[in-house]
């Protein structure tokens, strides 16, 4: 069990699978939590506190440390590591080097920041939640202090996650998002017990923590060593920082989408804002198992082609990746616009979180999905582009989203409220991929898709019958059971949605989808595999 923690993924299509069942994992409690906050506060005041005043330390975190590692680490560190460093030292030293260079700069930089900033959150706060007064405000100021320790100790863990993804080691990093999300339960569970929603925040704390140190061991038995390292002029390190300013820019673009969401929202009916991000939460669980896995397992891949000038390997695993993506998205999609009452009313529906929460949370999970497809591929395509060691693209085309998605919120919330913040985010989501991937064509010309459509075709019509599968099987069954009881509620929508997946995966065979046979012949490999290595076991202890 400890040797397959640290084992290397074979493929892009099994570091995937790898990374989807612990995301599937980290979701699921992620899903545990927003039921354990909304039981135990509602769609009211401090869960409204809680989501606010995670905005400042989340946009430190994501500017700051995802700008540099999601942009430039994970290449240039694969670079040291396959070259000699011109300065004479050996591959793996000069890289190792690089990493304390990094872990050293970055972490001191982001804990001074962070201090910056807990202490100027006093004047900043009311300027992005001018719709917060009083004890409101206060009460956000303070959880947004003790928030700020999070992107300090996610920082560190980020880059001991980048290492491991160069190795291709997948399985410890992609478990770290669970440990994040049980200290954030521990905290909801038993820290609120004593310190109210304050304890929310000692939980994020918790998380972030242990995040980080899961990954520790891993990166140590790699060969790392920390040492007192402040290398300014570590080329390796002068390259990240250069491709850091346009991937920042890029995330200032994105964060800056949430601060119109949350500011816009200071606005709105009470719970506005916490209905929104529960939905958000929500609508993403198929983006992160889908997207998010298939784009990290894949840009290891992106980076040694692009370095290795292999542009038929680069544009093979573009291709397949994208077809494979959009293979599991699309259905998913359907489902949870099908399943979207069943679905809010099961995770949430408990305690404060009463039936008109759940309709107004289950219609704005139900827009999210409109831009599902654009979401899922768009972290994939970003990272088509940084493989390329191009981040000066993101950028731009993220700054037109923001205007798109600010001029369609402000416009629409005065006719649908929240929902109009919903329609804003996926129009602008969209909007954000198709310039990507028409710039994408034309910049890199060897760019192939060649058999998209067709693929594209064949997984919509399986789709459409799954749709009309769980639909009907949905309706039946709601004049069945007891839609008044929980239990009856998750057994509508989990029998609807089994035998809707299964009719899919039915007509994918009988459509002769390439990306079904790939994925089934993909887990039957690893199945086999894995009794093969039971059976050898067991004739040695025999």
């Amino acid at each position: 069990m400890i040797k397959k923690l640290f084992s290397k993924a074979s493929s892009i299509t099994a570091a995937a699978i790898i990374i989807a069942v612990a995301g599937l994992l980290s979701r699921f409690l992620g899903v545990i939590r927003d039921r354990v906050l909304a039981s135990r506060f509602g769609a009211g005041d401090e869960l409204d506190v809680y989501y606010a005043a995670f905005q400042l330390p989340d946009i430190v975190f994501n500017l700051l440390v995802l700008g540099a590692l999601s942009a430039g680490f994970i290449p240039v560190f694969m670079q040291f590591l396959k070259d000699e460093d011109k300065t004479g030292y050996r591959a793996n030293e000069a890289a190792w080097i690089l990493v304390n260079t990094v872990l050293n700069i970055f972490g001191f930089g982001l804990l001074i920041l962070g201090l910056a900033l807990a202490f100027c959150s006093q004047w900043i706060l009311p300027i992005t939640i001018p719709g917060f007064s009083g004890d409101k405000l206060e009460q956000t100021i303070a959880l947004s202090r003790i928030m700020f320790l999070s992107p300090f100790l996610l920082g560190l863990s980020a880059i001991f996650g980048g290492v491991l993804q160069s190795y291709k080691r997948f399985l410890l990093f992609s478990l770290s998002p669970i440990m994040y999300n049980a200290g954030i339960i521990f905290g909801a569970l038993f820290l609120t017990r004593f310190w109210g929603v304050y304890g929310l925040a000692l939980g994020v704390i918790i998380g972030a923590f242990l995040h980080m140190i899961i990954q520790v061991p891993a990166v140590i038995k790699f060969g790392w060593r920390y040492h007192l390292v402040f290398d300014f002029k570590n080329s390796g390190f002068l390259k990240i920082l250069k491709m850091t300013g346009p991937r920042v820019l890029a995330l200032a673009s994105n964060q800056i989408n949430l601060l119109i969401v949350t500011f816009l929202a200071s606005f709105l009916p009470l719970g506005s804002l916490a209905i929104f991000n529960l939905a958000n939460n929500l609508q993403s669980f198929p983006v992160g198992i889908f997207g998010i896995s298939f784009a990290v397992a894949a840009f290891p891949t992106l980076s040694k082609a692009f370095v290795n000038k292999d542009e038929n390997e680069f544009n093979q695993t573009f291709l397949r990746t994208v077809k494979q993506i959009m293979f599991l998205i699309i259905p998913f999609s359907l489902l949870l616009v099908i399943l979207r009452i069943q679905l809010v009313r099961v995770i949430l529906g408990a305690g404060q979180f009463d039936w008109t929460a759940t309709e107004l949370t289950a219609s704005a999970v139900g827009v999210f999905c409109l831009s599902l497809f654009a979401q899922a591929l768009t972290p994939f395509i970003d990272r088509v582009y940084f493989a390329r060691q191009d981040t000066m693209t993101a950028f731009w085309v993220s700054l037109i989203s923001v205007g798109i998605n600010f001029g369609v919120s402000f416009y629409l919330i005065r006719y649908l409220g929240m929902l109009g913040l919903v329609f804003g985010f996926s129009i602008s989501s969209i909007v954000n991929f198709i310039l990507l991937i028409v710039i994408l064509r034309f910049k890199v010309k060897s760019i192939s898709f060649a058999g998209l459509v067709d693929s594209l075709l064949r997984v919509s019509l399986a789709s459409l019958a799954m749709a009309v599968v769980a639909q009907n099987v949905k309706t039946i069954l709601g004049l069945v059971v007891d839609m008044n009881r929980f239990w009856g509620v998750f057994t509508q929508g989990a029998i609807a949605g089994i035998l809707g997946l299964v009719t899919f995966a039915v007509a994918a065979y009988l459509l002769k989808i390439e990306e079904f046979d790939y994925f089934a012949n993909g887990l039957k490999r690893r199945f086999l595999k894995k009794v093969k290595v039971e059976e050898t076991n067991m004739q040695e202890l025999g």
